[in-house]
């Protein structure tokens, strides 16, 4: 039960901690290439994992290949060629995320259906 607790106190610790060190605050901005990407999957719908490598190219990075799994929404699936912009870890660009406002759009709202 001891362990349970300390889990839970690390686990909501944990953000605070890293927002106070400034975790994240020295990343660089880039660009990542999509070179592959895993098969869209059909008849589905929501989020699902995607595998996608590419190449990095930043400040301090240039033409640095790089693999990770997202979730992402089907209905944004990336495709081969496309261009996002990233932030990464000027340390370990292979630790790298979206960049906020280049993030795969999300799927507008459904409206009113009109008959």
């Amino acid at each position: 039960m001891v362990l349970i607790m300390v889990g839970v106190l690390v686990a909501i610790a944990a953000p605070w901690i890293m927002r106070r060190r400034g975790a994240g605050s020295d990343w660089m901005q880039g660009q990542l290439l999509v070179t592959g990407v895993s098969p869209r999957p059909d008849g589905v719908t929501g989020e699902h994992l995607v595998t996608i490598t590419g190449v990095i190219n930043g400040p301090t990075v240039n033409e640095h290949v790089v693999y990770q799994q997202l979730a992402i929404d089907v209905d944004q699936w990336p495709t081969m060629g496309q261009l996002f912009g990233v932030v990464y870890s000027p340390k370990n660009p292979d630790n790298w995320r979206f960049a906020p406002s280049a993030a795969p759009p999300q799927p507008p709202p459904p409206g009113p259906e009109i008959y």
